[in-house]
């Protein structure tokens, strides 16, 4: 059973689209080729799509492509002037008189647009029938609660899957609304936190110490993960050489970086230990099965693509950059997970789409249950634990 994991990455999600066209392409008379589906912050938005429409994922692939590559920042959050201006006269008004006119923004940013867009193409009554009808097996979003610091796994699955809780996380099977999806791409200061019950939750990220664990408990006994950053890519800027302080704007994408790949990575290697020792000592290890991964990462740094494609961010959102000091080629790392303009997004699906295609022998073979040894592409995108 194949589980597909969406990590979060904001507008560097798009490489997740591009990977699922290819895959599209690569699996043409498949059914949903993935039964448990799960997807953090931006992940969790082609991963809820993907899992309303697992009865023709294909045709839900290509809906993705079709929004992520049209894609304006403005159907995200509002970056016109007007809004800018008052969002930051709201700050500055509410720092001088310390608090006592105004209260602090909720956010930095002001994500209703988003909303909207998810109320139009996420049908979340349609998670539930893909579950009913059999076409996916379960599916989860992931999500941090503010109050006891979790991170909450909500799924919903066949009826045999429990709730499960560890150390720090725990999965809560629940009726899956807009609501779950926008707490789960809640990125902390940019976006407001959301409430559900009685709880605050943002983004899935943010207390995701083990991000591969939800799809184990699942059921899942292959995970095929689509990251945004490469492992060996993760310093402050493009170059290796960092001569002056990072500026606020280059310490927040560092920040977001972090927040978004890190523990994949972290999580990826402790998976082949556990493997290896399942391996070695089976008698030592009962309980414990095997977890194969192949992981498909961008084969290009998105800032340097995003560095390519500055030019096309609104001037409210270009501002604000200039402002915290992200706006120019050093500070292309934030603006990789900010501009979700069209040029940038479609450079992505185009990477992605190529990268997995130049991965097309161990994807086929890793998706047709063959045992696989340990092994890297030519590219270095592909990884086989």
């Amino acid at each position: 059973m194949v589980g597909l994991v969406l990590t979060g990455g904001g507008a560097r999600s798009a490489y997740q689209v591009g990977v699922l066209l290819a895959l599209a392409e690569l699996l043409p008379r498949s059914r949903n080729p993935f039964p448990i589906i799960v997807g953090t912050s931006a992940g969790a938005v082609a991963a809820s799509v993907l899992a309303a429409e697992a009865h023709h994922w294909r045709r839900a692939v290509a809906g993705l492509e079709r929004v992520w590559a049209n894609f304006r920042s403005e159907q995200v959050f509002h970056v016109n002037t007007r809004h800018m201006m008052r969002a930051g006269a709201h700050w500055v008004l509410a720092l001088v008189s310390g608090g006592l006119v105004l209260s602090p923004p909720r956010s930095m940013l002001d994500n209703s647009p988003l909303r909207e867009l998810l109320s139009v193409h996420v049908d979340c009554s349609g998670i539930r029938r893909s579950i009913a009808r059999r076409h996916l097996h379960a599916f989860a979003l992931c999500a941090t609660s503010y109050s006891s610091g979790h991170s909450v796994a909500f799924f919903d699955g066949v009826d045999s899957i429990r709730d499960w809780s560890r150390v720090q996380r725990l999965g809560r099977r629940t009726q899956l609304t807009i609501d779950h999806l926008m707490a789960s791409a809640a990125i902390p200061l940019l976006f407001p936190p959301m409430r559900i019950g009685d709880d605050f939750f943002g983004d899935g990220a943010m207390r995701q110490l083990h991000p591969l664990s939800p799809a184990i408990h699942l059921g899942a006994e292959r995970l095929l993960i689509i990251g945004v950053r490469q492992r060996r890519a993760a310093g402050v800027s493009v170059s290796r050489l960092h001569t002056t302080m990072p500026s606020p704007g280059e310490i927040f994408g560092y920040m977001l970086d972090t927040l978004f790949t890190d523990q994949i990575y972290g999580d990826l290697e402790q998976l082949e230990r556990i493997n290896e020792l399942v391996h070695s000592a089976p008698e030592a290890t009962r309980g414990e099965r095997p977890i194969e991964t192949l992981m498909l990462a961008p084969s290009v740094d998105p800032r340097e693509i995003a560095a390519r494609h500055v030019r096309e961010m609104p001037p409210g959102l270009r501002a604000l950059l200039r402002v915290i000091g992200g706006r120019d080629a050093s500070g292309s790392q934030l603006a990789s997970y900010l501009m979700f303009e069209s040029g940038y997004t479609r450079a992505l699906i185009e990477l992605g789409y190529r990268d997995a295609m130049e991965a097309r022998t161990p994807l086929l073979a890793f998706m047709g249950g063959e045992k696989l040894p340990q092994v890297m592409t030519a590219s270095g995108v592909a990884q086989v634990t």
